[in-house]
């Protein structure tokens, strides 16, 4: 069974800061038996305007955690409580 998605990335291809917290995005979820999905803002007019300056963001459980750089601790802790 699939565990369900719980961590959101936004970013847009070529983005060496979404590739750098796609790994740390990665690891955790992974440890920790954690769904996660990316997402690109490309094409979505409202996603780029939102987030555009931001990325990459990442969601937990449908609530904004971070963006530009994921920190694994913070990110852990997050997914632990």
């Amino acid at each position: 069974m699939t565990e369900p998605v719980r961590v959101l990335l936004l970013g847009r291809p070529g983005c060496h800061l979404c590739d750098d917290a796609r790994v740390v995005v990665e690891q955790v979820c992974a440890d920790l038996g954690v769904g996660w999905e990316e997402r690109s803002i490309v094409g979505d007019p409202e996603l780029e305007r939102r987030y555009g300056e931001q990325i990459p963001v990442t969601f937990v459980d449908g609530a904004q955690h971070d963006f530009w750089r994921v920190d694994p601790d913070r990110l852990r802790r997050a997914l632990t409580v």
